[in-house]
């Protein structure tokens, strides 16, 4: 059983997802977002990959990217086309009810795109269990440096999405344009997910529960009745 006060720092973890990211491009190095340098980036080596969820905040990226400190990452804000962030139908190994990918006509996604090199690939893949990384083709992607790239990677929820009463449902979090679908907030998403399956457990014991048992995968639809 964890400690109290390491207890409160997981809940805490689950709940904020899919945490804070800067307004604007920016390189993270270091542990941290710094502002991007006044000459062109080199990008060479490097493929796109679409950054939508806790991949665009630096507090993920500093845990993930923790082997590899004073490597540059190059992270651009985008605008992504027929898109909408939503739920996807799994608990990760730290307590959340992470995002995934949704076609959705009409709708504009904010979003990043990050330039790993191979190592920070590597490194990414392997704290996404419960993804595959896909190729997007033919994409609408415009990027805050003006480029305009037509293919990008992004990593998929291999689950699928969730399916509340039916229907996907879409982060709260993330203010898409156009969107049609149902928004919900992190605590509520996961307080759902808890009431279907552990209903014997509170909000705080079901996040330490799946985290001890790392995670929950995959889950069907659920329904609010």
């Amino acid at each position: 059983m964890a400690e109290p006060v390491e207890a409160g720092g997981i809940v805490e973890r689950a709940l904020r997802y899919p945490y804070a990211a800067p307004r604007r491009s920016f390189v993270f190095v270091s542990g941290e977002a710094r502002e991007l340098p006044a000459e062109p980036l080199d990008l060479s080596g490097r493929e796109p990959l679409l950054a939508y969820g806790a991949n665009a905040a630096p507090e993920a990226l500093a845990r993930k990217l923790a082997a590899l400190p004073e490597r540059r990452l190059p992270v651009l804000r985008a605008e992504l086309d027929g898109f909408d962030v939503v739920y996807s139908a799994h608990v990760s190994p730290y307590g959340a009810v992470p995002a995934t990918l949704r076609e959705s006509p009409g709708t504009t996604a904010p979003a990043f795109v990050a330039y790993p090199d191979a190592d920070q690939l590597r490194l990414l893949s392997a704290s996404e269990p419960n993804y595959r990384l896909t190729r997007l083709r033919d994409v609408t992607c415009r990027l805050e440096t003006g480029d305009l790239p037509t293919e990008v990677d992004a990593f998929v929820s291999r689950h699928g999405c969730l399916s509340l009463d039916g229907g996907e449902v879409a982060l709260a979090a993330i203010a898409v344009a156009g969107r049609s679908l149902p928004a919900l907030g992190e605590p509520a998403v996961l307080d759902l997910v808890r009431s279907a399956f552990f209903p014997q457990l509170d909000l705080e014991s079901f996040v330490l529960d799946r985290v001890a048992a790392g995670g929950l995968a995959p889950f069907p639809p659920l329904s609010r009745q």
